[in-house]
């Protein structure tokens, strides 16, 4: 699991998380730091970007009002058109 900087204690519950480091004050990261951050946020930003084009449509973003038999349905439509587009 890949998160951003404000997920530093998630390594106590998921042993395969990964985190970026923060710089500590008064201080910088070592080039092999700054490495590893930016491998992970490369990791990160397809999710993210997927993630930000469902809350276009507003099923992520708002609280979901309709039928709950229905969400995964549209949940399922709203990722085949994100997904026709991407390609």
């Amino acid at each position: 699991m890949r998160g951003d900087s404000a997920y530093q204690g998630i390594a106590h519950l998921h042993g395969n998380s990964e985190t970026p480091k923060k710089k500590p004050k008064g201080g910088e990261l070592t080039d092999e730091e700054k490495a590893q951050n930016r491998s992970i946020s490369r990791g990160r930003m397809p999710v993210e970007n997927v993630a930000a084009k469902v809350k276009v449509f507003k099923i992520l973003a708002n609280k979901y009002r309709n039928r709950r038999k229905r969400y995964t349905l549209r949940m399922a439509l709203i990722c085949g058109i994100i997904n026709h587009e991407t390609r």
